[in-house]
């Protein structure tokens, strides 16, 4: 493991696995967890599937929580790691433990860590290193949707033989109708391959009726720490606005995801939509991509979405309703 020689904070690590040497970049403020997910970059090991062996640093490798900064790291050592490629993807978030505990973050401590300036250098950098590969070309004048897909639009947890059985409802309707107002993204925090199985399975992409401008995975996520909650991954919008600065923006910009964590580095754009799950006992009676299809095409006549409550959408939709209804 070698220091690099640009700044002290900066580190250039030499990872051996199988049989390979491979070499990350990451900067001392940054943890284990963030550690693995740049060796995933490069390995294609999911961190979860990550072991890291080092001298004299025992089970610390473990917790993803931990700074590198911490860790007694020398420049003549290198680090080994013990992983699997998945080999079957499609069981994977499956066989993985289920995170339910979404949180909710005081206002205050929501705007410490959005405005922290530790989590704006850890923006930049992963602008610098995730650059978004385009489906499909951004579009003038379009607003943009940026689209959670576990318990979003898909039950990633029941068990079915065909995978359109954990579709949720109205899904194509949904993306046909908003496509017509909004550029649409694809970001789920699990892996590309994941994502894209998902989405070809599901008959997203290449559908006639409407397009996806681009998927993004885990490794376009940040990892940010709060007083109260500890440390946890979100996904910052401001990647996607710093790399198509003349298309989207706070403005123009909304993002569905089922955790409200996602959102902290930029609550203004977020939404929390009603998991999906049980597929099959929910299927018949889930409204949720219906109602929303009604709001977004109601909120994309404004100049400025980000002045608005997405926690509110459910009364901003039936007020749009009864004005029409009355006019």
């Amino acid at each position: 493991m070698a220091s690099s020689s640009m700044s002290e904070e900066e580190l250039t690590l030499t990872v051996r696995w199988s049989g390979k040497d491979h070499t990350v970049r990451v900067c001392g403020d940054d943890t284990v967890g963030e550690l693995k997910r740049r060796i995933c970059e490069v390995t294609n090991v999911l961190p979860k599937r990550q072991k890291l062996l080092y001298p004299k640093v025992g089970s610390k490798l473990s917790d993803d929580t931990l700074l590198l900064s911490q860790l007694p790291l020398k420049s003549s050592v290198k680090m080994t790691m013990v992983g699997t490629v998945e080999d079957d993807i499609i069981v994977d978030p499956v066989d993985a433990p289920e995170i339910i505990d979404d949180f909710e973050l005081g206002e205050k401590e929501a705007v410490d860590i959005k405005d922290k300036e530790v989590n704006k250098q850890k923006l930049r950098r992963r602008i610098d290193q995730y650059k978004i590969k385009l489906l499909n070309p951004c579009r003038e004048g379009k607003k943009l949707l940026v689209l959670d897909i576990d318990y979003t639009l898909f039950d990633h947890r029941s068990t079915a033989e065909n995978p359109l059985e954990l579709m949720r409802p109205y899904l194509h309707e949904f993306l046909t109708a908003v496509y017509a107002e909004y550029d649409i993204v694809i970001w789920s925090a699990t892996s590309m391959k994941w994502v894209e199985l998902k989405m070809g399975q599901l008959g997203v992409l290449g559908n006639p009726n409407y397009k996806i401008t681009a998927m993004l995975d885990h490794l376009a996520m940040i990892t940010v720490q709060s007083d109260s909650r500890g440390i946890f991954d979100c996904k910052p919008l401001g990647l996607i606005w710093a790399q198509f600065p003349e298309f989207y923006s706070p403005k123009n910009t909304i993002m569905f995801d089922d955790f409200r964590r996602n959102f902290v580095m930029n609550p203004q754009n977020g939404l929390t939509i009603r998991p999906f799950r049980k597929a099959h006992a929910n299927r018949g009676s889930d409204q949720e991509l219906v109602k929303l299809t009604q709001y977004l095409l109601a909120i994309a006549e404004l100049s400025d979405m980000s002045v608005l409550d997405h926690g509110k959408w459910e009364s901003f939709t039936e007020d749009n309703v009864k004005r029409r209804r009355h006019s």
